[in-house]
């Protein structure tokens, strides 16, 4: 069975609640989280002094399934939807803003 691509109505809460964080978590860092939609995944990045780092890879489940999570790894320059060992990893909770919340702590 073919995956769906994520529906408008769920990429407009991704990008109002990755407008709030930016706006409340990283106001007056100088850093930004940057969504980016693909198929069924969403990219999150991070812009920081004007370069877009990866941090990690979300593929929508729909509805109140949420979000499986993927963190970046600059080790293999892939996505790791099977790697939990990293700091941070708690805060994976299947919501977008518990994915940035780990990406902090994951890449500080």
């Amino acid at each position: 069975m073919k995956k769906k691509p994520i529906p408008d109505d769920a990429k407009e809460e991704v990008l109002k609640a990755v407008d709030r964080f930016n706006r409340t978590t990283l106001k007056g860092t100088g850093c930004a989280y940057v969504p980016r939609f693909q198929g069924r995944f969403l990219y999150l990045g991070r812009n920081e002094d004007g370069q877009l780092q990866p941090i990690c890879r979300l593929q929508y489940l729909g509805g109140k399934k949420g979000w499986e999570f993927a963190i970046y790894k600059y080790s293999t320059g892939s996505y790791d939807p099977e790697e939990f060992f990293f700091p941070g990893s708690e805060l994976v909770d299947g919501t977008v803003a518990g994915a940035m919340k780990a990406g902090l702590d994951a890449y500080q």
